[in-house]
């Protein structure tokens, strides 16, 4: 597959595992969180807020963080500490500006969302975007440094943390109550579940600020270069407008929901359903972020070499072919993971596979964007989610008052759809890439014929219509191995099949 393809697909490896795991590890917790908070409303207003949290976060970083990529890889750029010393200041001084304005309007912003009872929610919501927003350029730093494993450790730390505060907060914290409230009735609040979550988010944000000190150190020495920033802005402009209406599209729905309809109660309860469901397919996004965090690195590392389009077509017929398995893998177990999430919420298991499908145009999408990038043409790209997120608002409010949440998962569809067309039509024209048409066309077909196959068909037996479902599975991977990736071409598995050869038949040298 050639060294910088192997590269890249060890880098996703190494990323996603902080990645898979912490996202595998979070949807853990989501069992956790249906059967402790009271009811779906109380899960609809995690949702609700993690939705403006990731906004809020993009909007933060405004693109600082392409845009430290792009110009600290720049050919005639000689002073790469500068580079992130200048982003490293400017994140800092706006993540700080957003935390004193939110802290200083905080009952009015509270009220404004419907938090008017729990202020403090918003509080430590603007806290974790905060924080967050700011420690995204010492990861991105570690990333262009190829420190790979102390990006991973320090992402899977956080999670750690996350997760088994949560475990203390929800589980243990009402068990040691009722046995000994003195021991825990000092920090402790019955019934402030939702609360709980937010505050260990908020304890592990601020334990990875602390991890980040030294990595950041370096960048804090160097001087701030106002040159440098403007430059960079004006470059990093177009890719917030981007991320804004690109996360939009993925958050609008959790957004807008608990505002188009009276009943605020009944909203919460769908949207919780709607959530809890959305996580199921999470693993998509998982995969399509593991590959991110390594694809821009590599693009923008590789366009130093020079033209190489050639590796960003492989590299798209790659990421669609295990994308496909994990949309099959996904459907054909579905009987066994809708266990996650519990009867209550059932009524949302037919999102998923259009969620699912929407993130893989989104994730196409991602590939494609390499055209406008390396042309520091951005504005491209924030025209293509401009247009995505006019649609996902406009089927939101027309649909969603009648058709409930399945209205926000066929939106979703539909606007990354949209961008991935756009992007495509427009890339071949300003930076032609010739990417394998025939070979997406073929597996989409052969995927959309297994699924009907292994959907269809009723077979009550769950153990029977599992092993049926996985020799259909099986019956893709094997195709995809004979056609698309012989063992002998894979670079790892050539030389060990070469070691085996020796050995057997040169067991004396």
């Amino acid at each position: 597959m050639g060294e910088g393809i192997g590269r890249l697909a060890k880098d996703t490896a190494v990323y996603g595992l902080s990645s898979i795991i912490g996202r595998l590890l979070n949807w853990l917790l989501v069992p956790l969180y249906v059967r402790v908070l009271e009811n779906t409303g109380e899960y609809g207003a995690v949702t609700n807020l993690y939705g403006w949290t990731a906004l809020l976060l993009v909007i933060l970083t405004y693109g600082m963080e392409t845009g430290f990529f792009r110009f600290v890889n720049k050919r005639e750029e000689t002073e790469p500490m500068r580079v992130y010393g200048t982003a490293l200041y400017s994140t800092a001084f706006t993540s700080t500006l957003f935390l004193t304005a939110c802290l200083l309007f905080l009952r009015p912003l509270s009220h404004a969302t419907g938090y008017g009872a729990h202020p403090e929610y918003i509080g430590m919501i603007a806290g974790i975007v905060a924080v967050d927003a700011f420690c995204c350029i010492p990861f991105a730093c570690l990333r262009y440094r190829g420190r790979a494993f102390r990006f991973t450790a320090i992402k899977l730390l956080n999670i750690g943390l996350t997760i088994v505060l949560n475990l203390f907060f929800l589980l243990i914290c009402p068990w040691l109550y009722r046995l000994h409230p003195a021991w825990v009735e000092w920090f402790y609040r019955p019934g402030y579940g939702v609360g709980y979550i937010f505050v260990s988010n908020a304890i592990a944000s601020a334990a990875v600020f602390f991890l980040l000190l030294p990595d950041m150190w370096p960048g804090l020495r160097a001087k701030m270069d106002w040159q440098r920033l403007k430059r960079m802005l004006a470059y990093s402009f177009p890719v917030l407008c981007l991320g804004v209406a690109g996360i939009f599209n993925q958050s609008a729905d959790k957004i807008l929901y608990p505002f188009l309809f009276e009943d605020k109660a009944h909203a919460s309860a769908q949207l919780g359903i709607y959530g809890a469901c959305f996580k199921i397919a999470v693993v998509m996004v998982m995969f399509i972020q593991a590959f991110r965090y390594a694809y821009e690195p590599f693009i923008f590392a590789k366009n130093r070499e020079g033209d190489n389009r050639q590796a960003y077509a492989r590299v798209m017929k790659y990421f669609i072919i295990c994308s496909l398995m994990l949309f099959l893998g996904v459907m054909f177990y579905i009987d066994v993971l809708k266990h996650f999430v519990g009867p209550a919420y059932y009524p949302g298991l037919g999102v998923i596979p259009v969620v699912m499908l929407g993130e893989l145009f989104y994730g196409i999408y991602f590939n494609l964007s390499v055209w406008y990038k390396l042309t520091d043409r951005t504005i491209w790209g924030a025209r293509f989610s401009v247009a995505g997120c006019l649609v996902t608002v406009a089927m939101i409010l027309l649909f969603v008052p009648r058709y409930g949440f399945m209205a926000c998962a066929w939106a979703s569809f539909a606007s990354n759809l949209l961008m991935m067309m756009l992007s495509y039509f427009t890339g071949q024209k300003k930076y032609p890439i010739a990417y394998d048409l025939r070979s997406a066309g073929l597996y989409g077909l052969l995927v959309g014929g297994l699924y009907v196959a292994g959907m269809c068909p009723s077979i009550e037996n769950s153990c029977l219509r599992l092993v049926y479902r996985t020799v259909l599975w099986l019956f893709l991977a094997g195709f995809i191995v004979k056609r698309d990736l012989p063992l002998r071409e894979i670079p790892c598995m050539a030389s060990c099949l070469e070691r085996m050869k020796r050995k057997i038949f040169q067991p004396n040298k």
